[in-house]
């Protein structure tokens, strides 16, 4: 069974740094691209960054130059590094990868149960 999984998140000051991680584990073959989402309270989940199996980015704007996303295609984890955090920032994040289980089938996504990062002003 595919599960991906998440970690890292908890309550911080603004200005400060936390970092997420997410990993895939399972039965598959392989992952295309991972990324991370957020959702606050009252709003919709919006796309804060992903990155492809290859190593291309793309993140939200208002997150460019603040967080860093990168992985390890050996271990099949994202992380995310969040710097200079906002309490604009507070939200669930959840992190979203896109798994082949067979080689020969496309990928489908799947998601993480989500992570809170709380910052305080």
């Amino acid at each position: 069974q595919v599960q991906v999984v998440e970690s890292g998140g908890g309550l911080v000051q603004a200005g400060g740094s936390l970092r997420l991680s997410c990993a895939a584990s399972g039965v598959f073959a392989g992952v295309d691209i991972m990324g991370w989402y957020r959702q606050a309270p009252g709003k919709q989940r919006e796309l804060v960054a992903t990155i492809a199996s290859g190593g291309n980015t793309n993140y939200a704007d208002s997150v460019l130059g603040r967080f860093t996303i990168s992985r390890d295609n050996a271990k099949n984890t994202v992380y995310l590094e969040m710097d200079n955090l906002k309490p604009d920032d507070t939200a669930v994040f959840y992190c979203k990868a896109d798994i082949r289980v067979r080689s020969f089938l496309r990928s489908s996504t799947y998601w993480g149960q989500g992570t809170q990062v709380t910052v305080s002003s």
